[in-house]
């Protein structure tokens, strides 16, 4: 499967900035569809990901990686199978940041807003695209380390996992970020039967007001 960037969230991008309702200045909201149309064209999203059967003790088959915490587990529950998956819209959108960021950090600031809810839509369409390919089983909703008591720290053992230094471009920094910064390592679940699901997306998240990755301009990568 290949990775598809279709749209940019103006909600999104709006709920980033931190609008909470009430008429948007026309320059905002401007800016807002230069940026964009700007990543759009810039972005060169990529995708890798890995299929593994569940083993009882929740051991992923074939490694020594199991995903720890409770909401995992009950989240995991009627599944057999787990998919490991890393996104990214790839090093030409870090470089355009950190030029924006020189030239103008007012515009910057709206662009990153703009990359954060780019690569929550590169995951949502991989998550639409497994959907087909495991039909007629179903998915869960996807999780990311740092997400619930998953651990941010498991993030390491999902990127060696999938490689993703080697296929995707895809390292981490020594305190455990991401570079290029908009990417995203989740996994997802395949049932036998429908599983439950919030609604997708930041703009939708109970924890929006409180989240650490929002703070950071960043996103958790869950649906």
């Amino acid at each position: 499967m290949e990775a598809r960037l279709t749209e940019i969230n103006k909600r999104e991008v709006l709920l980033y900035l931190g609008y909470r309702g009430g008429e948007i200045p026309a320059d905002i909201a401007e800016a807002i569809d230069r940026c964009s149309q700007i990543l759009l064209e810039t972005a060169r999203p990529r995708i890798v990901y890995r299929q593994f059967s569940l083993l009882e003790d929740g051991t992923l088959q074939g490694t020594e990686f199991r995903p720890e915490g409770e909401d995992v587990r009950q989240l995991l529950k009627d599944c057999k199978q787990v998919v490991l998956f890393g996104a990214t819209l790839g090093a030409e959108v870090e470089a355009l940041l950190l030029r924006q960021q020189v030239k103008n950090m007012a515009e910057a600031l709206i662009l990153d807003c703009c990359g954060s809810s780019a690569i929550e839509n590169v995951c949502d369409n991989f998550c639409t695209d497994l959907q087909e390919k495991v039909h007629p089983l179903y998915l869960t909703d996807r999780f990311s380390p740092g997400y619930g008591d998953l651990p941010f720290s498991q993030q390491g053992d999902f990127c060696r996992i999938l490689d993703m230094s080697r296929r995707i471009g895809v390292s981490l920094s020594p305190g455990g970020l991401m570079i290029p910064q908009k990417s995203v390592t989740a996994l997802v679940g395949i049932a036998d039967r429908p599983q439950n699901r919030r609604f997708r997306g930041c703009a939708y998240c109970s924890s929006f007001e409180t989240c650490t990755y929002r703070k950071e301009r960043r996103t958790c990568g869950k649906i």
